[in-house]
Protein backbone atom coordinates (compact mmCIF):
# COMPACT_ATOMS: atom_id res chain seq x y z
CA UNK A 1 0.00 0.00 0.00
CA UNK A 2 1.44 3.40 -0.97
CA UNK A 3 2.03 6.24 1.48
CA UNK A 4 -0.59 8.41 -0.27
CA UNK A 5 -3.19 5.65 0.00
CA UNK A 6 -2.49 5.22 3.71
CA UNK A 7 -2.75 8.95 4.31
CA UNK A 8 -6.07 9.16 2.44
CA UNK A 9 -7.55 6.40 4.59
CA UNK A 10 -6.27 7.33 8.05
CA UNK A 11 -5.01 10.94 7.94
CA UNK A 12 -1.58 12.54 7.92
CA UNK A 13 -1.21 14.65 11.07
CA UNK A 14 1.94 12.69 11.95
CA UNK A 15 3.63 14.28 8.91
CA UNK A 16 2.87 17.72 10.33
CA UNK A 17 4.83 16.65 13.41
CA UNK A 18 7.61 15.39 11.13
CA UNK A 19 7.69 18.81 9.44
CA UNK A 20 8.19 20.51 12.82
CA UNK A 21 11.16 18.27 13.58
CA UNK A 22 12.52 18.84 10.06
CA UNK A 23 12.53 22.61 10.58
CA UNK A 24 14.14 22.26 14.01
CA UNK A 25 16.94 20.18 12.50
CA UNK A 26 17.31 22.76 9.72
CA UNK A 27 17.82 25.49 12.32
CA UNK A 28 20.21 23.23 14.24
CA UNK A 29 22.52 22.84 11.27
CA UNK A 30 22.12 26.42 10.10
CA UNK A 31 23.54 27.60 13.43
CA UNK A 32 26.17 24.86 13.47
CA UNK A 33 27.54 25.64 9.99
CA UNK A 34 28.17 29.35 10.45
CA UNK A 35 31.60 28.92 12.07
CA UNK A 36 33.06 26.76 9.28
CA UNK A 37 31.84 29.18 6.62
CA UNK A 38 33.35 32.16 8.42
CA UNK A 39 36.69 30.47 9.15
CA UNK A 40 38.56 32.30 6.35
CA UNK A 41 37.16 35.68 7.45
CA UNK A 42 37.76 35.01 11.14
CA UNK A 43 41.31 33.85 10.39
CA UNK A 44 41.99 37.01 8.39
CA UNK A 45 40.74 39.02 11.37
CA UNK A 46 43.24 37.30 13.66
CA UNK A 47 40.67 35.43 15.77
CA UNK A 48 42.80 32.27 15.62
CA UNK A 49 46.15 34.04 15.82
CA UNK A 50 48.48 35.49 13.19
CA UNK A 51 50.47 32.37 12.26
CA UNK A 52 48.87 30.45 9.37
CA UNK A 53 49.89 27.01 10.62
CA UNK A 54 48.75 27.70 14.18
CA UNK A 55 45.43 28.98 12.87
CA UNK A 56 44.56 25.43 11.82
CA UNK A 57 45.41 24.14 15.30
CA UNK A 58 43.59 26.91 17.19
CA UNK A 59 40.54 26.50 14.96
CA UNK A 60 40.53 22.79 15.80
CA UNK A 61 40.55 23.73 19.51
CA UNK A 62 37.37 25.76 18.99
CA UNK A 63 35.78 22.82 17.18
CA UNK A 64 36.86 20.48 19.98
CA UNK A 65 35.19 22.78 22.55
CA UNK A 66 31.93 22.21 20.68
CA UNK A 67 32.48 18.46 20.54
CA UNK A 68 33.33 18.07 24.23
CA UNK A 69 30.29 20.09 25.26
CA UNK A 70 28.14 18.18 22.75
CA UNK A 71 29.30 14.88 24.24
CA UNK A 72 28.51 16.09 27.76
CA UNK A 73 25.17 17.40 26.53
CA UNK A 74 24.32 14.04 25.03
CA UNK A 75 24.86 12.34 28.38
CA UNK A 76 22.26 14.69 29.84
CA UNK A 77 19.84 15.46 27.00
CA UNK A 78 18.52 11.97 26.36
CA UNK A 79 17.82 11.33 30.04
CA UNK A 80 16.17 14.73 30.53
CA UNK A 81 13.96 14.36 27.46
CA UNK A 82 12.87 10.86 28.52
CA UNK A 83 12.08 12.41 31.92
CA UNK A 84 10.33 15.75 31.15
CA UNK A 85 8.93 14.78 27.76
CA UNK A 86 9.59 15.71 24.17
CA UNK A 87 7.70 19.00 24.07
CA UNK A 88 9.46 20.66 27.01
CA UNK A 89 12.82 19.07 26.22
CA UNK A 90 12.90 20.28 22.61
CA UNK A 91 11.74 23.77 23.63
CA UNK A 92 14.46 24.23 26.26
CA UNK A 93 17.16 22.84 23.97
CA UNK A 94 16.36 25.09 21.01
CA UNK A 95 15.93 28.17 23.19
CA UNK A 96 19.38 27.52 24.63
CA UNK A 97 21.18 26.98 21.34
CA UNK A 98 19.57 30.04 19.73
CA UNK A 99 21.02 32.30 22.45
CA UNK A 100 24.36 30.48 22.24
CA UNK A 101 24.47 31.07 18.47
CA UNK A 102 23.84 34.77 18.98
CA UNK A 103 26.54 34.87 21.64
CA UNK A 104 29.25 34.15 19.02
CA UNK A 105 28.81 37.73 17.79
CA UNK A 106 30.38 38.98 21.01
CA UNK A 107 33.49 36.76 20.76
CA UNK A 108 36.76 38.07 19.32
CA UNK A 109 39.39 35.54 20.38
CA UNK A 110 40.02 31.80 20.29
CA UNK A 111 39.10 31.54 23.97
CA UNK A 112 35.81 33.42 23.73
CA UNK A 113 34.84 31.55 20.55
CA UNK A 114 35.60 28.32 22.38
CA UNK A 115 33.27 29.38 25.21
CA UNK A 116 30.30 30.15 22.96
CA UNK A 117 31.02 27.09 20.84
CA UNK A 118 30.83 24.96 23.98
CA UNK A 119 27.52 26.60 24.92
CA UNK A 120 26.19 25.79 21.46
CA UNK A 121 27.32 22.18 21.66
CA UNK A 122 25.81 21.65 25.11
CA UNK A 123 22.38 22.92 24.04
CA UNK A 124 22.31 21.52 20.48
CA UNK A 125 22.78 18.05 21.95
CA UNK A 126 19.05 17.93 22.61
CA UNK A 127 18.00 17.97 18.96
CA UNK A 128 18.49 14.37 17.88
CA UNK A 129 17.36 12.63 21.10
CA UNK A 130 14.19 14.75 20.97
CA UNK A 131 13.72 14.23 17.22
CA UNK A 132 14.26 10.47 17.45
CA UNK A 133 11.86 10.19 20.37
CA UNK A 134 9.28 12.24 18.46
CA UNK A 135 9.47 9.84 15.52
CA UNK A 136 9.17 6.83 17.85
CA UNK A 137 6.07 8.39 19.45
CA UNK A 138 4.37 9.41 16.22
CA UNK A 139 5.24 6.72 13.64
CA UNK A 140 4.92 2.93 13.40
CA UNK A 141 8.16 1.04 12.85
CA UNK A 142 7.60 0.59 9.11
CA UNK A 143 7.58 4.37 8.55
CA UNK A 144 10.28 5.47 10.99
CA UNK A 145 13.29 5.29 8.68
CA UNK A 146 11.43 7.32 6.06
CA UNK A 147 10.30 9.90 8.64
CA UNK A 148 13.83 10.00 10.05
CA UNK A 149 15.22 10.51 6.56
CA UNK A 150 12.88 13.45 6.04
CA UNK A 151 13.65 15.22 9.31
CA UNK A 152 17.35 14.38 9.00
CA UNK A 153 17.38 16.07 5.58
CA UNK A 154 16.86 19.28 7.53
CA UNK A 155 20.57 19.04 8.35
CA UNK A 156 21.28 19.42 4.64
CA UNK A 157 18.78 22.23 4.11
CA UNK A 158 20.40 24.18 6.93
CA UNK A 159 23.79 23.48 5.39
CA UNK A 160 22.51 24.67 1.98
CA UNK A 161 21.00 27.89 3.29
CA UNK A 162 24.12 28.73 5.30
CA UNK A 163 26.69 29.07 2.46
CA UNK A 164 24.19 30.97 0.31
CA UNK A 165 23.52 33.56 3.02
CA UNK A 166 26.22 33.62 5.71
CA UNK A 167 29.20 34.79 3.56
CA UNK A 168 27.02 37.50 1.99
CA UNK A 169 25.86 38.75 5.40
CA UNK A 170 29.44 38.71 6.70
CA UNK A 171 30.81 40.66 3.70
CA UNK A 172 28.03 43.25 3.62
CA UNK A 173 27.07 43.65 7.29
CA UNK A 174 29.95 42.13 9.23
CA UNK A 175 30.53 38.58 10.49
CA UNK A 176 28.86 39.35 13.83
CA UNK A 177 25.48 39.78 12.13
CA UNK A 178 25.79 36.34 10.52
CA UNK A 179 25.68 34.79 14.00
CA UNK A 180 22.94 37.11 15.29
CA UNK A 181 20.50 36.64 12.40
CA UNK A 182 20.87 32.86 12.18
CA UNK A 183 20.42 32.62 15.95
CA UNK A 184 17.13 34.52 15.80
CA UNK A 185 15.64 32.03 13.31
CA UNK A 186 15.31 29.38 16.02
CA UNK A 187 13.32 31.69 18.28
CA UNK A 188 10.57 31.88 15.64
CA UNK A 189 10.38 28.06 15.45
CA UNK A 190 9.68 27.89 19.17
CA UNK A 191 6.32 29.58 18.66
CA UNK A 192 5.13 26.92 16.19
CA UNK A 193 6.49 24.07 18.33
CA UNK A 194 4.84 25.30 21.52
CA UNK A 195 1.37 25.66 19.97
CA UNK A 196 1.47 22.68 17.57
CA UNK A 197 3.16 19.76 19.33
CA UNK A 198 1.72 17.27 21.79
CA UNK A 199 1.57 13.51 22.22
CA UNK A 200 -0.72 11.37 20.03
CA UNK A 201 -2.95 10.73 23.09
CA UNK A 202 -3.41 14.45 23.69
CA UNK A 203 -4.04 15.18 20.00
CA UNK A 204 -6.63 12.37 19.88
CA UNK A 205 -8.45 13.86 22.85
CA UNK A 206 -8.61 17.38 21.38
CA UNK A 207 -9.75 16.12 17.97
CA UNK A 208 -6.60 16.94 15.98
CA UNK A 209 -5.83 13.27 15.39
CA UNK A 210 -8.25 10.69 14.03
CA UNK A 211 -8.78 7.36 15.79
CA UNK A 212 -7.69 5.57 12.60
CA UNK A 213 -4.36 7.40 12.49
CA UNK A 214 -3.88 6.90 16.24
CA UNK A 215 -4.38 3.15 15.76
CA UNK A 216 -1.97 3.11 12.80
CA UNK A 217 0.71 4.89 14.85
CA UNK A 218 0.33 2.24 17.55
CA UNK A 219 0.06 -0.72 15.16
CA UNK A 220 3.29 -2.44 16.28
CA UNK A 221 2.04 -5.22 18.56
CA UNK A 222 4.99 -5.36 20.92
CA UNK A 223 4.83 -1.62 21.54
CA UNK A 224 1.05 -1.81 21.97
CA UNK A 225 1.58 -4.46 24.68
CA UNK A 226 4.05 -2.17 26.45
CA UNK A 227 1.54 0.68 26.35
CA UNK A 228 -1.15 -1.53 27.89
CA UNK A 229 1.18 -2.39 30.76
CA UNK A 230 1.78 1.37 31.27
CA UNK A 231 5.53 0.87 31.45
CA UNK A 232 6.60 3.48 28.89
CA UNK A 233 7.12 6.07 31.64
CA UNK A 234 9.57 3.90 33.57
CA UNK A 235 13.13 5.21 33.54
CA UNK A 236 15.84 2.77 32.49
CA UNK A 237 19.29 3.23 34.12
CA UNK A 238 22.23 3.78 31.81
CA UNK A 239 24.10 0.85 33.34
CA UNK A 240 21.26 -1.43 32.33
CA UNK A 241 21.22 -0.02 28.79
CA UNK A 242 24.98 -0.51 28.53
CA UNK A 243 24.57 -4.19 29.36
CA UNK A 244 22.96 -4.81 25.96
CA UNK A 245 24.83 -5.52 22.72
CA UNK A 246 22.24 -3.41 20.92
CA UNK A 247 23.40 -0.29 22.79
CA UNK A 248 27.05 -0.98 21.96
CA UNK A 249 26.24 -1.58 18.30
CA UNK A 250 24.61 1.84 18.06
CA UNK A 251 27.43 3.39 20.10
CA UNK A 252 30.22 2.08 17.84
CA UNK A 253 28.25 2.92 14.71
CA UNK A 254 27.93 6.55 15.81
CA UNK A 255 31.50 6.77 17.14
CA UNK A 256 32.95 5.77 13.77
CA UNK A 257 30.65 7.63 11.38
CA UNK A 258 29.44 10.84 13.07
CA UNK A 259 32.97 12.33 12.99
CA UNK A 260 33.02 12.12 9.19
CA UNK A 261 30.07 14.47 8.95
CA UNK A 262 31.68 16.79 11.50
CA UNK A 263 34.89 16.88 9.46
CA UNK A 264 33.15 17.83 6.23
CA UNK A 265 31.01 20.43 8.02
CA UNK A 266 33.91 22.21 9.68
CA UNK A 267 36.68 21.71 7.12
CA UNK A 268 35.02 21.49 3.69
CA UNK A 269 34.93 25.30 3.20
CA UNK A 270 38.61 25.51 4.25
CA UNK A 271 39.55 22.65 1.88
CA UNK A 272 37.82 24.26 -1.11
CA UNK A 273 39.17 27.70 -0.27
CA UNK A 274 42.64 26.14 0.00
CA UNK A 275 42.26 24.48 -3.40
CA UNK A 276 41.46 27.89 -4.88
CA UNK A 277 44.48 29.45 -3.18
CA UNK A 278 46.76 26.68 -4.45
CA UNK A 279 45.55 27.08 -8.04
CA UNK A 280 45.95 30.86 -7.84
CA UNK A 281 49.52 30.47 -6.56
CA UNK A 282 50.38 27.97 -9.32
CA UNK A 283 48.87 30.20 -12.01
CA UNK A 284 50.65 33.34 -10.75
CA UNK A 285 53.96 31.47 -10.71
CA UNK A 286 53.65 30.60 -14.39
CA UNK A 287 51.94 33.91 -15.31
CA UNK A 288 53.64 36.57 -13.15
CA UNK A 289 52.33 39.44 -15.30
CA UNK A 290 48.67 38.52 -14.77
CA UNK A 291 46.70 41.46 -13.32
CA UNK A 292 43.16 40.28 -13.90
CA UNK A 293 40.50 39.15 -11.44
CA UNK A 294 41.56 36.08 -9.47
CA UNK A 295 38.14 34.47 -9.80
CA UNK A 296 38.71 34.34 -13.59
CA UNK A 297 41.80 32.16 -13.22
CA UNK A 298 41.18 28.68 -14.71
CA UNK A 299 40.12 26.13 -12.10
CA UNK A 300 38.84 28.64 -9.52
CA UNK A 301 35.38 27.82 -8.20
CA UNK A 302 32.84 29.58 -5.99
CA UNK A 303 33.34 27.56 -2.82
CA UNK A 304 30.10 28.75 -1.12
CA UNK A 305 28.19 27.49 -4.16
CA UNK A 306 30.14 24.22 -4.05
CA UNK A 307 29.27 23.72 -0.37
CA UNK A 308 25.59 24.37 -1.15
CA UNK A 309 25.72 21.79 -3.96
CA UNK A 310 27.28 19.19 -1.65
CA UNK A 311 24.46 19.55 0.86
CA UNK A 312 21.80 19.69 -1.85
CA UNK A 313 22.92 16.27 -3.04
CA UNK A 314 23.00 15.13 0.59
CA UNK A 315 19.32 16.03 0.97
CA UNK A 316 18.35 13.46 -1.64
CA UNK A 317 20.61 10.92 0.07
CA UNK A 318 18.80 11.42 3.37
CA UNK A 319 15.33 10.94 1.90
CA UNK A 320 16.40 8.01 -0.30
CA UNK A 321 18.11 6.49 2.72
CA UNK A 322 14.78 6.24 4.50
CA UNK A 323 12.84 5.17 1.41
CA UNK A 324 14.98 2.16 0.40
CA UNK A 325 14.50 -0.01 3.54
CA UNK A 326 10.79 0.86 3.46
CA UNK A 327 10.73 -0.45 -0.10
CA UNK A 328 12.47 -3.66 0.98
CA UNK A 329 10.07 -4.12 3.93
CA UNK A 330 7.00 -3.57 1.75
CA UNK A 331 8.43 -6.23 -0.57
CA UNK A 332 8.33 -8.78 2.25
CA UNK A 333 11.88 -8.52 3.62
CA UNK A 334 12.32 -8.69 7.40
CA UNK A 335 12.88 -5.29 9.00
CA UNK A 336 16.37 -6.06 10.28
CA UNK A 337 17.47 -7.47 6.92
CA UNK A 338 16.13 -4.43 5.07
CA UNK A 339 17.90 -2.11 7.50
CA UNK A 340 21.25 -3.93 7.30
CA UNK A 341 21.21 -4.37 3.53
CA UNK A 342 20.45 -0.69 3.06
CA UNK A 343 23.22 0.35 5.44
CA UNK A 344 25.73 -1.92 3.65
CA UNK A 345 24.87 -0.29 0.32
CA UNK A 346 25.29 3.16 1.84
CA UNK A 347 28.64 2.19 3.39
CA UNK A 348 30.14 1.54 -0.07
CA UNK A 349 29.66 5.00 -1.58
CA UNK A 350 31.95 6.96 0.80
CA UNK A 351 34.87 5.00 -0.66
CA UNK A 352 34.72 7.44 -3.58
CA UNK A 353 36.10 10.16 -1.33
CA UNK A 354 39.46 8.36 -1.35
CA UNK A 355 39.91 9.98 -4.76
CA UNK A 356 38.89 13.49 -3.67
CA UNK A 357 42.33 14.96 -3.01
CA UNK A 358 43.86 13.57 -6.22
CA UNK A 359 40.85 14.59 -8.32
CA UNK A 360 40.94 18.05 -6.79
CA UNK A 361 44.39 18.58 -8.32
CA UNK A 362 42.86 17.97 -11.76
CA UNK A 363 39.64 19.93 -11.27
CA UNK A 364 38.17 21.04 -7.95
CA UNK A 365 34.67 20.22 -9.13
CA UNK A 366 35.65 16.54 -9.37
CA UNK A 367 36.53 16.64 -5.68
CA UNK A 368 33.24 18.37 -4.92
CA UNK A 369 31.36 15.60 -6.73
CA UNK A 370 32.99 12.77 -4.76
CA UNK A 371 32.48 14.59 -1.44
CA UNK A 372 28.82 15.23 -2.34
CA UNK A 373 28.28 11.50 -2.94
CA UNK A 374 30.01 10.65 0.35
CA UNK A 375 27.89 13.17 2.28
CA UNK A 376 24.70 11.86 0.66
CA UNK A 377 25.68 8.34 1.68
CA UNK A 378 26.33 9.54 5.23
CA UNK A 379 22.84 11.02 5.46
CA UNK A 380 21.31 7.82 4.11
CA UNK A 381 23.32 5.87 6.68
CA UNK A 382 22.32 8.30 9.43
CA UNK A 383 18.59 7.95 8.69
CA UNK A 384 18.91 4.21 9.27
CA UNK A 385 21.30 4.07 12.21
CA UNK A 386 18.95 6.38 14.14
CA UNK A 387 16.06 4.08 13.31
CA UNK A 388 17.90 1.01 14.63
CA UNK A 389 17.33 2.44 18.12
CA UNK A 390 13.53 2.34 17.87
CA UNK A 391 13.83 -1.01 16.05
CA UNK A 392 15.70 -2.54 19.00
CA UNK A 393 14.45 -0.61 22.07
CA UNK A 394 11.05 0.32 23.54
CA UNK A 395 9.98 3.96 23.30
CA UNK A 396 10.83 4.70 26.94
CA UNK A 397 14.55 4.15 26.23
CA UNK A 398 14.83 5.70 22.74
CA UNK A 399 16.04 9.17 23.77
CA UNK A 400 18.48 7.74 26.32
CA UNK A 401 20.08 5.31 23.86
CA UNK A 402 20.17 8.05 21.21
CA UNK A 403 21.99 10.20 23.76
CA UNK A 404 24.53 7.46 24.46
CA UNK A 405 25.26 7.06 20.74
CA UNK A 406 25.36 10.80 20.23
CA UNK A 407 27.89 11.11 23.04
CA UNK A 408 30.06 8.46 21.37
CA UNK A 409 29.77 10.28 18.04
CA UNK A 410 30.81 13.53 19.70
CA UNK A 411 33.89 11.88 21.22
CA UNK A 412 34.74 10.57 17.78
CA UNK A 413 34.32 14.14 16.55
CA UNK A 414 36.82 15.32 19.16
CA UNK A 415 39.38 12.82 17.90
CA UNK A 416 38.92 13.71 14.25
CA UNK A 417 39.12 17.45 15.00
CA UNK A 418 42.33 16.88 16.96
CA UNK A 419 43.76 14.73 14.17
CA UNK A 420 42.78 17.26 11.51
CA UNK A 421 44.33 20.12 13.46
CA UNK A 422 47.66 18.35 13.92
CA UNK A 423 47.83 16.92 10.40
CA UNK A 424 46.89 20.12 8.63
CA UNK A 425 49.29 22.18 10.74
CA UNK A 426 52.11 19.75 9.92
CA UNK A 427 51.47 19.72 6.18
CA UNK A 428 50.81 23.47 6.08
CA UNK A 429 54.33 23.98 7.45
CA UNK A 430 55.62 21.68 4.68
CA UNK A 431 53.63 23.61 2.07
CA UNK A 432 51.66 20.46 1.16
CA UNK A 433 48.37 20.83 3.00
CA UNK A 434 46.61 18.80 0.29
CA UNK A 435 48.45 15.69 1.57
CA UNK A 436 46.95 16.26 5.01
CA UNK A 437 43.50 16.37 3.49
CA UNK A 438 44.30 13.20 1.54
CA UNK A 439 44.98 11.33 4.79
CA UNK A 440 41.77 12.65 6.32
CA UNK A 441 39.82 11.49 3.28
CA UNK A 442 41.15 7.94 3.77
CA UNK A 443 39.63 7.95 7.26
CA UNK A 444 36.37 9.35 5.91
CA UNK A 445 36.06 6.78 3.14
CA UNK A 446 36.61 3.62 5.17
CA UNK A 447 34.77 4.41 8.41
CA UNK A 448 31.32 3.21 7.30
CA UNK A 449 32.31 -0.27 6.23
CA UNK A 450 34.18 -0.74 9.51
CA UNK A 451 31.13 0.44 11.44
CA UNK A 452 28.83 -1.89 9.48
CA UNK A 453 31.05 -4.92 10.19
CA UNK A 454 31.16 -4.18 13.93
CA UNK A 455 27.39 -3.65 14.10
CA UNK A 456 26.80 -6.87 12.14
CA UNK A 457 28.79 -8.98 14.59
CA UNK A 458 27.26 -7.35 17.65
CA UNK A 459 23.60 -7.58 16.52
CA UNK A 460 23.31 -9.90 13.51
CA UNK A 461 19.51 -10.07 13.78
CA UNK A 462 18.92 -6.72 15.57
CA UNK A 463 16.85 -8.53 18.19
CA UNK A 464 14.50 -6.28 20.18
CA UNK A 465 15.51 -5.68 23.81
CA UNK A 466 13.19 -6.79 26.60
CA UNK A 467 13.23 -4.25 29.45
Amino acid sequence: MSLNTINEKIGNYRWTICALVFFATTVNYLDRNVLGLLKPILSDNGVFGADKANQELYYSYVVICFQIAYAIGMTIAGRVIDWIGTKKGYFVSLLGWSFAAIGHAFAHSTFSFGFWRAALGLTEAGNFPAANKTVAEWFPRKERAFATGIYNSGANIGAIIAPLTVPWIAINWGWEWAFILTGFVGLFWLIFWYFSYDTPDAKLKNGKLSQAEFNFIHSDQDEADEAKKDIEKERVPWLKLLSFRQTWAFLFGKFLTDPIWWFFMFWLPAFLNGENARKIAEYMTSNPDYTGIKSDIPGIISWPLAVAIVYTVSTFGSIFGGWLPKKFINGGMATYKARKLSMFIYALFPLLVLLASRLGQINTWYAVFTIAIACAAHQAWSANIFTTVSDMFPKKAVASVTGIGGMAGAFGGILIAWAAGLLLKHFTLLGKVELGYGIMFIMCGTAYLLAWVIMHFLVPNMKRVEL
